[in-house]
């Protein structure tokens, strides 16, 4: 049986995205700042591998964010439940996502969570209305499509 889970996304700039789904999602950006501390105390790590996000050192080619009420590990910040993880990747997305996030919003309240959605950085695709339902695609920052219902 799986322990824990995470999503893990390509992107230009995983801090970035971080910020933006941890905002999207009530998420908290994760803490990696102990363990990295600890690598750069040992000779593990050099500091060229890590940059300043709030106010603390993180990887500079990974991000995560995790759900508030999940389980993590003090030591190295990493969630042990729902999780997303960006990674640096040198190309840009160029196809449709293969898989994708979808929101459900409170009963009625999808065009006001569309709203805050752009208000983060999400751009609004299109308007879906089908005998199965209606929902909004949209594109977070980066072009990376998810749904909200």
């Amino acid at each position: 049986m799986t322990m824990h889970w995470k999503l893990v996304i390509d992107a230009t700039d995983p801090h970035a995205q971080a910020d933006f789904w941890a905002a999207a999602l009530g998420y908290v950006v994760e803490d990696h700042s102990p363990l990295i501390e600890q690598l750069l105390a040992q000779g593990t790590v050099q500091g060229e591998a890590t940059v300043e996000s709030h106010g603390r050192r993180a990887w500079r080619d990974l991000a995560g964010v995790r759900h508030p009420d999940d389980p993590h590990d003090e030591l190295s910040g990493m969630g042990l439940g729902r999780r997303l993880l960006f990674q640096q990747v040198p190309e840009p997305k160029t196809v449709k996502n293969r898989l994708h996030i979808d929101l459900h919003a409170e009963p009625g309240q999808r065009d006001a969570e569309t709203a805050r959605l752009e208000g983060l950085g999400a751009s609004q695709l299109r308007q879906v209305s089908e005998q199965g339902g209606q929902w909004v695609v949209m594109t977070d920052p980066e072009g990376n499509e998810f749904c909200v219902q």
